[in-house]
């Protein structure tokens, strides 16, 4: 008996013949099952695929060469060993052609029979093998797949959703796609989940890192290179245009390719073709290219060190990462992502953010994104003992100090917009601010927004207006022209009482009392054309009592 479990089935309706192959097999330590016909053959129970099948050509009814045709529809693996007593030519090349492993003309040598027999086992093993690593490899497809699915990919904030939902349309064409966004963002995730969301999905997704590379080593990196293209290359290699046939070809960091390599991606672009360094053959470049850079490639064309007709090529459509400070109602979800899956590698149990510390991550700014966010949590799994993550397992570095407070600047030219969308944010909301005297709901509901976004947008502009820093405000006011026959200047003060603006805001800085106003009149001066006097209004104070005052220039 065979201890591999290989089972070689003899079919001959020669009980003396079937009997003698049936010795033999077993005297090689093989088991070897008989049957006196095709049609026994078929009817019997097999719970085993046979390893081998030795089949005589004349049987009674179905005839072996039927025998085997009928095999070939369900069961194309079994190897055959045909056996005749009176064989020819036309009926051996039929048997052969039909997949027949080998012909053997009785009376046949023992070790013939045995050898061929062998050598089916081993074929019928590979085949075992093949079937296996087949299986393997669609599980391992199908646990990729779900993977890098788009449903994968976490986050409820709507600039992300529409993102993805941009990719996912994206995904199923042969488009290039240029990916935009800050470091840490998920740009080569996004990558991935295109790449298996399209028809090239079974292919092979490569990355490159630009950035990573000087571009002497790049160009190779890309496209190969024959022996003795230059110092040190003692063999041929393939680049990762070849490596990636079939499938996609993901360059990150696209925006720090040098001229000389931008002029070669643009020819394989446009050609579809490429050639070895040092090599003259034309190669066919079958590949879905995927770029992504975090740098502003309109700004690096209007400085000359990015090809115009290169980024065109590129950019045929655009899906832009927002980063993770936009995403306000994602940072509490990924972190404790990572937690569930950062907590078991480390030995770690269920662990909890405290108060202060789902704050803190509210706050900071995450220069670094989800790459930040995940290095946090990792630092804080190590450094804590209990259950719960506090702030100060985050370690978190402090966000750069904001710049002193000072006076909005005026503009040089009455009525000129802010050099820049930022800027003509931040002057809204001091304007927002400075309309609703401090109260944060009302300046909210003015701009369009809620409590928490204007949170989130004083701190991105750095504005504060908590107790300790005084409000400011830039203003223009006009004085109309007086007739005043002297030049003097003459003073006023206006005082008035129980003057009550409290704002019903429990977090606003200032709650009006009393106002003490100050003011000089026009000088004479003022008269030709009602001069225009700029002043800075300074609120400050407790929840008590303020002042204002207004100190024209």
């Amino acid at each position: 008996m065979s201890d591999t479990g290989e089972v070689v089935y003899v079919v001959d309706d020669d009980t003396s013949a079937r009997e003698g192959v049936a010795e033999l097999i077993q005297s090689a330590g093989l088991t070897a099952k008989t049957f006196a016909s095709a049609e026994e053959f078929l009817a019997a129970p097999r719970p085993k695929t046979p390893s081998c099948l030795v089949l005589d050509v004349s049987l009674p009814g179905l005839n072996g060469l039927d025998l085997q045709q009928k095999l070939a529809q369900t069961n194309p693996q079994v190897p055959i060993v045909f056996l005749t007593g009176h064989g020819d030519i036309p009926m051996t090349v039929r048997a052969l052609k039909a997949g027949a492993a080998n012909f053997l003309t009785k009376p046949f040598d023992d070790e013939e029979l045995l050898g061929a027999i062998r050598q089916c086992l081993k074929v019928a093993a590979l085949e075992r093998r093949a079937q296996t690593l087949e299986h393997s490899l669609k599980s391992a497809r199908t646990q990729l797949h779900g993977r890098y699915d788009f449903a994968q990919i976490l986050g409820r904030s709507p600039l992300l959703r529409d993102a993805l939902t941009r990719a996912a349309q994206v995904a199923p064409t042969e488009s290039t796609v240029l990916v935009t966004g800050e470091s840490g963002t998920g740009k080569e995730l996004v990558a991935r989940a295109i790449h298996h969301a399209s028809a090239r999905a079974d292919g092979p997704f490569v990355a490159v890192n630009c950035a990573a590379l000087p571009d002497t080593l790049l160009e190779s990196e890309l496209f190969g290179h024959e022996r003795g293209a230059f110092t040190g290359a003692d063999r041929q290699k393939p680049g990762r245009f070849e490596l990636a046939a079939g499938g996609t070809l993901f360059l990150d960091e696209i925006g720090d390719l040098s001229a000389a390599v931008q002029v070669k991606l643009l020819r394989v672009l446009q050609e579809r073709e490429f050639q070895r360094v040092g090599g003259t053959a034309t190669l066919k470049a079958d590949v879905r290219l995927l770029t992504a850079t975090n740098r502003d490639l309109s700004a690096e064309m209007a400085a000359g060190r990015f090809r115009s007709d290169l980024f065109y090529r590129l950019s045929v459509f655009n899906v832009h990462l927002p980063p993770l400070r936009e995403r306000e109602d994602d940072v509490l979800l990924l972190a404790d992502h990572f937690i569930r899956t950062l907590g078991p590698q480390m030995g770690k149990g269920d662990l909890t953010l405290s108060r202060d510390a789902c704050d803190l991550l509210r706050r900071h700014p995450w220069p670094g994104n989800i790459r930040e966010l995940q290095n946090a949590i990792e630092r804080s799994l190590i450094t804590s003992e209990g259950t719960l993550i506090t702030a100060a397992h985050l370690a978190l570095r402090p966000s750069p100090a904001p710049p002193p407070p000072a006076a909005a600047p005026r503009p040089a030219v009455p009525g000129s917009p802010p050099s820049s969308l930022d800027a003509m944010e931040r002057q809204a909301i001091l304007d927002a601010l400075q309309r609703t005297h401090g109260h944060k709901s009302r300046a909210a509901a003015l701009l369009g927004l809620t409590r928490f976004q204007l949170y989130t947008r004083l701190k991105r502009h750095n504005i504060d207006i908590s107790p300790d820093w005084p409000a400011r405000a830039t203003f223009e006011r006009s004085l109309p022209p007086r007739a005043v026959p002297h030049a003097h200047v003459q003073s006023r003060t206006l005082r008035v009482s129980s003057l009550a603006s409290q704002t019903d805001d429990p977090d606003s800085s200032i709650c009006y009392r009393r106002w003490n106003f100050g003011m000089r009149s026009a000088s004479k001066r003022d008269q030709a054309g009602g001069a225009h006097g700029a002043g800075e209004i300074e609120l400050a104070g407790s929840r008590s009592s303020s002042s204002l005052k207004a100190d024209p220039e």
